[in-house]
């Protein structure tokens, strides 16, 4: 089972469907996952068919994720952007400052980072860097 965190919280998956790994996508696909590895590029065109990409992140550690959903919204991905995997609460704020829409985890990192250590990075857009040295 996992967890979808929002800025709301903590709740259930409400996407119906499954998602099609990249390398396996077809035209008629909607919901795409991409790891790490994968060159979103590869989407370009066909970014208005889809309702919603997965991306994986393998371990917290691994920073390709939040690369990949830039350059999705860069390239006008206006769907679902979903963050899947290691992503820990301290990084949610760099999730959503990166396009993701939610963060989906595992049951078992909802039990050792309860809903309000990600609640409490919500804000996100009030708490970065610059906002910092603005006072």
């Amino acid at each position: 089972m996992s967890v979808i965190v929002t800025d709301k919280g903590f709740g259930p998956d409400d996407f119906e469907g499954g998602f099609v790994p990249l390398a396996e996508a077809g035209a008629e696909d909607t919901a795409i996952e991409i790891a790490p590895a994968d060159d979103a590029r590869a989407l370009v065109g066909r970014l208005g068919e889809i309702a919603a990409i997965r991306v994986t992140f393998p371990a917290f550690s691994d920073g390709r994720g939040f690369t990949h959903g830039r350059d999705l919204r860069s390239l006008g991905f206006t769907g679902r952007l979903r963050a899947a995997g290691h992503v820990i609460a301290d990084q949610y704020a760099m999730a959503r400052r990166s396009g993701f829409d939610e963060v989906e985890i595992s049951d078992d990192l909802a039990e050792r980072q309860p809903e309000d250590q990600w609640l409490a990075r919500a804000d996100w857009k009030a708490h970065d860097y610059q906002a910092r040295l603005r006072g």
